[in-house]
């Protein structure tokens, strides 16, 4: 049986990312020759929908195997080397702009706008990081590696952190007790969650709803510090000294830039809008992928498919959100897909969306907006479990 999100769930099957997944690729694959209508799904349609796929019986590896085949004979997952030069030429050329800006701007209001920029910047470098620790970029490994130790340098992330995290992510979506992007003391995604909180702590997640985008200013510092713990802890990566190194490297070059161009007191406003900027702009990117969707219970049966498909949520997709959200606004695609470059998403969402139709498994997209109120509205549910009817312990 699976859970609709706003009830109480527990550990899923530990799943595995298509890198590692095992499918079988032998059945014989044509596409559909006519066309299903696909079902258009709201806030109020979803939750039904997204139970009765995942209760649906369906072969846990032919489903996957055969969109597998129909999108790579469509030439979706080949790489797009000439988009990424562009895309790491044109954000490296932003941030050259925002740095010269703090070189010849005299006004505090401007440098404070130029901080807001630059929050943005950092976070289009961070898309660049994610797509090279997925592999998308080239099908060199070695040139992925030294790309993401680029970024690791320019935004202080650490990469063999976050491929970590994110690895596990992909692996067990919304899993409650697996899933590390929902693993965050201070808020509870399901009821589960909420009952296994200290009594402080659930005071506090009372209040999530209301505190949930403030919260976002400090992700840039929270994903730094889980860096330097993630070196602490002796975890293990392929440049496990070279990355916090590169971390340190980042701290002292962006201290002495801000503070010799600008000065203590301009610079410590610049590095508060600075940051708070980038946090919230990365956050609120990357909440509207799973929050509020479907949560697996311990030991389900879905396989890789519905799995990936049930727990997320795209973004309507066009020219701004197609930049603004780095292609994460195609998190079903990615998800199912992770190697495929982001210049291809677009093109893959219409076979995958059609795929779904066919086997009536519910594809849910949604705009931005709407996406942040259905987060909040379940942030609000999961925060006062007592109020719809849950047990609190």
């Amino acid at each position: 049986m699976i859970t609709k999100p706003n009830r109480d769930s527990g550990r899923s099957a530990k799943q595995v990312v298509e890198s590692t997944a095992t499918v079988e690729a032998t059945a014989v694959v044509t596409p559909a020759s006519t066309s299903v209508a696909v079902p258009r799904y709201n806030s109020k349609n979803i939750g039904e929908a997204l139970r009765k796929a995942a209760n649906a019986p369906a072969s846990a590896s032919s489903e996957y195997a055969e969109l597998k085949k129909i999108i790579k004979a469509q030439g979706l997952m080949d790489k797009r080397p000439l988009y990424y030069v562009f895309k790491i030429t044109s954000t490296l050329a932003m941030l050259g702009t925002g740095i010269a800006v703090m070189v010849l701007a005299d006004s505090v209001w401007i440098h404070l706008l130029n901080a807001v920029f630059l929050g943005l910047v950092f976070t289009q470098f961070g898309y660049l990081g994610h797509d090279a620790g997925h592999r998308q970029i080239s099908e060199n490994g070695t040139r992925n590696e030294v790309i993401g130790l680029v970024i690791n340098f320019l935004i202080g992330i650490h990469r063999g952190w976050w491929v970590d995290q994110h690895n596990i992510h992909h692996s067990n979506p919304n899993d409650d007790e697996e899933d590390p992007h929902i693993a965050i003391p201070v808020l509870a995604f399901s009821h589960s969650q909420y009952e296994k909180k200290p009594l402080f702590l659930k005071r506090i997640v009372r209040f999530q709803a209301f505190y949930f985008f403030p919260l976002l200013m400090l992700e840039g510092l929270g994903i730094r510090l889980a860096g330097i713990q993630f070196t602490l802890r002796g975890g293990k990566s392929r440049y496990s000294a070279l990355e916090p190194a590169l971390m340190v490297a980042y701290g002292v070059t962006y201290l002495a830039v801000v503070f010799f161009l600008l000065g203590p007191v301009a610079g410590l406003l610049f590095i508060a809008v600075h940051q708070a900027v980038f946090g919230v702009y990365m956050g609120s990117v990357f909440a509207p992928n799973h929050k509020g969707m479907l949560m697996p219970e311990k030991g389900n049966k879905l396989g890789f498919l519905r799995l990936q498909v049930l727990t997320t949520r795209n973004v309507k997709p066009g020219l701004f959100n197609d930049f603004w959200f780095g292609g994460l606004n195609y998190q079903i695609e990615h998800h199912l897909f992770p190697t495929m470059p982001r210049k291809n998403l677009g093109r893959a969402q219409s076979v995958i969306k059609q795929f779904c139709a066919e086997r009536e498994i519910p594809f849910y997209e949604t705009s931005a907006m709407q996406s942040y109120k259905e987060i909040l509205a379940y942030l609000h549910e999961c925060g006062n479990p007592a109020k719809s009817g849950a047990s609190v312990s």
